[in-house]
């Protein structure tokens, strides 16, 4: 899904994405950004040849849900959506765009939730927070024929290793120290 690339950077500013657009990944998410903003910086990233991955929950003055799902896929065309949201991830695929539902494992409730929820939606991909519980990413690994993505509180290499080795394709980071590896 995302080539060899194996750290997906994730973008909190405009500088950010400056920065971002400099290295040598194909990839990047956007993450809190404004609805004003948001077609001059994903125009700006697909300059540099990058491929947007939106944070559909996190744009500021976009609602978050079929319209406004509606809206990222028609006019500012992103390579994928993330969401927590099985509404906006269902509108992503029906659009033929990646469609990521984020889910987050915080007790075994939410996670039997998130179970039912991704066979719903059939993800192109899974993004399970927080990305620093690798026997979480191997388990839902093993339950799910679908790529999963670590993401949240990864701050070393050793966390990257530790979810890559245990079934993730890639992580996605803020952590600009390791857009690098």
């Amino acid at each position: 899904m995302f080539g060899q690339q194996k750290i997906i950077p994730a973008a909190h500013q405009e500088r950010d994405i400056e920065k971002i657009i400099a290295l040598d990944g194909e990839y990047l998410v956007m993450l809190e950004t404004h609805i004003a903003q948001l077609k001059s910086l994903v125009n700006l990233a697909k300059s540099a040849n990058k491929k947007v991955i939106l944070h559909a929950d996190l744009i500021n003055g976009l609602k978050n849900d079929d319209y406004g799902a509606e809206y990222l896929c028609q006019e500012i065309r992103p390579a994928g959506i993330v969401s927590t949201r099985s509404n906006v991830v269902i509108k992503a695929k029906q659009q033929h765009i990646i469609a990521i539902q984020r889910l987050f494992t915080i007790d075994s409730s939410a996670y039997t939730k998130g179970i039912a929820m991704i066979e719903k939606t059939n993800p192109d991909a899974i993004e399970l927070l927080p990305g620093i519980l690798p026997n979480q990413i191997a388990r839902m690994k093993a339950m799910m024929n679908i790529p999963l993505i670590a993401g949240g509180l990864i701050e070393t290499e050793e966390q990257v290793n530790a979810a890559l080795e245990n079934g993730a394709i890639a992580i996605t980071t803020s952590n600009k120290k390791l857009w690098n590896l």
